[in-house]
């Protein structure tokens, strides 16, 4: 037989319902903190400056780690279960997918439920590659998953963050409102520097290692060539090679971009081949080690991606 604490008898009736409702409180993190999981960085970033000093966000792809392949420990699966709130990309990957479906957040968003995604470069990869390479790059088949290379698309996502936030903690909606628009004036005005900074390159031709730029592409009026289309793991063919070698040649293309977390070492070879120059752009789809230890963030790699651009590109 159970015998009962003392120190609970001694609790009044009326404090226990108000302890209950302090343990089910959404900011449920030792320190008050909503506690936050985002599926990789640009998500991150969008919970960090809404949330602000209200939130502690963690991702579950770890820094320098390339997030298509993401697989989860049991502990991060059981994290998506507590999680006050938790941001991911459905589709983009399929170990979070199944998270979420097996945990059910109570406080969940789905950027596939906020911004349409296009399809950027399938065409390309379809010929080169099979269906079945044994790669997996979740379920989003032709459509583009990198919108956050458009400022203006990752904007879409800091209203509908404030309102999860608002929903797990009430308290705090004016700020979650407040992050969300200064959030948005912050994107504004980095949408504003690409278009004045690629004004001159409308039209010029933008060789990848892989197609993760079709939405910047598409916003600031660049034609996207990926090496290896939307896969960023996969070997381009030898045709595909040669047809990247005619684009070169015919639009006058004087630079390869290569990218961060991917190894440079095909498009650095092929440019060798072509006699042009490389040079790196960072996907954001996570944050470098170098990156994080000195402190980037979205905007600011993103500014480094534009200073690339202009001295890369082929501009009128």
């Amino acid at each position: 037989m159970h015998r009962r604490h003392p120190a609970l008898l001694a609790v009044p009736a009326l404090a226990l319902p108000l302890a209950l409702a302090a343990c089910s409180s959404g900011a449920a993190g030792d320190d008050g903190t909503v506690r936050v999981l985002a599926s990789f960085y640009p998500l991150q970033y969008v919970a960090q400056q809404v949330g602000g000093e209200h939130v502690r966000v963690d991702n579950l792809t770890p820094p320098a780690a390339e997030p298509h392949d993401l697989e989860l420990s049991p502990a991060q699966v059981r994290e998506i279960g507590t999680a006050d709130v938790v941001l991911y990309l459905s589709g983009f990957q399929s170990a979070v997918d199944e998270g979420v479906e097996a945990r059910a957040p109570e406080h969940v968003l789905d950027a596939a439920d906020v911004v349409t995604l296009e399809a950027h470069g399938a065409a390309e990869e379809h010929e080169e590659h099979s269906a079945d390479d044994g790669h997996d790059h979740g379920a989003l088949g032709e459509l583009d998953p990198h919108f956050w290379t458009d400022p203006n698309l990752l904007a879409e996502l800091a209203a509908p963050v404030a309102e999860q936030l608002s929903a797990a903690d009430p308290e705090h909606a004016a700020d979650y409102e407040a992050g969300a628009a200064a959030l948005e004036q912050t994107l504004a005005d980095l949408d504003a520097e690409y278009a004045e900074g690629l004004a001159a390159c409308s039209g010029a031709t933008l060789v990848t290692s892989h197609a993760a730029f079709g939405y910047l592409a598409e916003r600031y009026g660049l034609e996207q060539v990926g090496i290896s289309a939307l896969d960023p793991e996969a070997e381009p063919s030898p045709a595909r090679l040669r047809q990247i070698g005619a684009v070169v040649q015919e639009s006058g293309v004087s630079t390869l971009f290569s990218e961060t977390l991917v190894s440079p070492k095909v498009t650095e070879t092929l440019a060798a081949d072509l006699g042009v120059a490389t040079a790196v752009l960072d996907p954001l789809e996570g944050l470098s080690e170098d990156a994080v230890a000195s402190g980037e963030d979205y905007v600011s790699v993103m500014q480094s991606n534009l200073e690339t651009l202009e001295q890369g590109l082929v501009c009128g």
